[in-house]
């Protein structure tokens, strides 16, 4: 059975336990916001109220076997770093940590994060793109290269077969998905006869750079704005 301390109950933090809910991991929270560990107390295995995060209090609440430890500390950014720290000089091998800018993330990187999040900015990088395309339909950046997007058939590939249509070839794009209604579920696409058909959405992956060339090509009028938005959502240090 998985174990994961949650220290910090904020909307990430929240958000993690809420997922976790189904799942049979054990969960640890920490808080010291009596009121938002009442409410989720009931969703894990411990619970602890407690304003003084150190060394020694971690290494009492937080068992040796963790399988993994979310940070989401809010604004104290000091402590987020101190507890961050204080976790891996225990050995914890795991530990995710909210971070609050570019700046905060690297430095919960050098202290021991293995993985830092950027809620703020990851709902952004998805919804920007959206908003500067009439082709595009949801959009999530995987890594700093590669995405996942739903975008519209292009009309030179209607009527084609995944074989015919060469999209691959075309825009180094790999299609996984269709849906016909954005009300619908997506289906994987597991032949190369499959057919492309008007108002059909697709699921691709490809790197931005392949992605942002699709859209361009499918609504040449925007091609200028497309390119130069692109160009600063992507251009994150």
């Amino acid at each position: 059975m998985v174990t994961i301390a949650v220290v910090g109950l904020g909307s990430f933090g929240t958000r993690v336990i809420d997922e976790l809910t189904d799942s049979d991991a054990e969960i640890i929270i920490v808080d010291k916001d009596r009121a938002v560990v009442e409410k989720y107390k009931d969703k894990a295995r411990d619970a602890y109220i407690t304003d003084a995060i150190n060394n020694d209090m971690l290494k009492k609440i937080i068992p040796e076997d963790v399988d993994a430890v979310i940070i989401d500390l809010g604004s104290q950014l000091e402590t987020s770093i101190l507890v961050t720290n204080y976790l891996h000089k225990m050995g914890v091998k795991h530990i995710v940590a909210k971070a609050r800018s570019d700046e905060h993330g690297e430095i919960l990187k050098l202290v021991g994060a293995t993985m830092v999040v950027y809620p703020d900015l990851d709902a952004a990088q998805r919804i920007t793109p959206m908003l500067i395309s009439s082709v595009l339909f949801n959009y999530m950046q995987v890594s700093s290269l590669f995405a996942l997007a739903e975008v519209a058939v292009r009309p030179e590939l209607e009527n084609k077969t995944l074989a015919e249509s060469k999209i691959r070839q075309t825009f180094k794009l790999n299609v996984v998905a269709f849906r016909n209604d954005n009300k619908e579920d997506f289906k994987f696409i597991s032949n190369a006869d499959f057919t492309f058909t008007a108002g059909m959405h697709i699921l691709v992956a490809g790197t931005e750079t392949d992605i942002h060339g699709y859209l361009n090509q499918t609504d040449a009028s925007d091609s200028k704005k497309h390119r130069t938005s692109f160009r600063k959502l992507f251009s994150r240090k």
